[in-house]
């Protein structure tokens, strides 16, 4: 588990990585380019020991058995990301791996665990066999990117929405969602067809965030479309 620059959460923490979602945008591949230790087969792997290096599938579902203990060696309480190198929710993912995860969370009750998918079928069905744990350090987020993708709405668990990157205005984003949180971010890095988020887009947003009386919080990718006075750093009430 290490510290991390994504400014929502304080540590991001991957016992999976790799991920077939295939987005065209997608920084986590990238990384894994550069790090890859070998190539997958484009089935899901586990490794039991570090030796094998960071990536030994390259950006196909691995289970990092040996990283299930990590939270326990944090040194104080924080926000956990958990496997922001992966979808842990795609419809490859065994749910051995995810229950496993699961357990470790909830064996290290001090921590808030943070999770995004594209995925919410797959959380609506673990909420169906009770399977999704029901805890106050859980967050369940949705990635929308403005291209379609529904959230993932509960009134017994604590959900919030990532919209990241922002790639198209979004007139309607469930205005009768009751997530508890939203964040906005621009896509990042030098692709060829970046799309770089319309002040209107972000404004409509934070106004339908206000008429739900819901915190909004602005990554630092917004700073040059919004400019730094307008910039929002807002946490749930509960939040680390």
């Amino acid at each position: 588990m290490n510290k991390t620059k994504i400014e929502w959460t304080q540590y991001s923490w991957n016992p999976v990585t790799g991920c077939l979602n295939n987005c065209r945008y997608c920084y986590a591949r990238q990384i894994v380019k550069r790090f890859a230790t070998g190539n997958g087969g484009g089935k899901p792997f586990v490794y039991e020991s570090p030796d094998a290096g960071p990536y030994p599938a390259g950006f196909d579902p691995t289970f990092h058995t040996y990283r299930l203990g990590s939270p326990k060696n944090a040194q104080k309480p924080g926000r956990i990301f958990v496997c922001s190198m992966a979808d842990l929710f795609g419809p490859w993912i065994p749910q051995e791996w995810i229950n496993k995860v699961m357990e470790s969370c909830l064996s290290n009750p001090v921590h808030q665990y943070l999770f995004l998918t594209k995925n919410t079928d797959r959380y609506v069905a673990m909420d169906r066999c009770d399977l999704l744990p029901i805890a106050d350090n859980m967050w369940y987020g949705t990635t929308v990117t403005g291209e379609g993708g529904s959230l993932f709405i509960s009134d017994r668990h604590h959900t919030f929405v990532s919209i990241e990157p922002l790639l198209a205005d979004i007139p309607k984003v469930e205005v009768e969602i009751k997530v508890d949180w939203m964040i906005i971010g621009a896509e990042t890095g030098n692709r060829k067809d970046k799309v770089v988020p319309k002040l209107g887009w972000i404004e409509n947003i934070c106004n339908q965030a206000d008429k739900n009386n819901i915190p909004v919080f602005m990554k630092d990718s917004l700073i040059p479309i919004v400019g730094p006075d307008a910039m929002r750093r807002e946490y749930p009430e509960g939040m680390l």
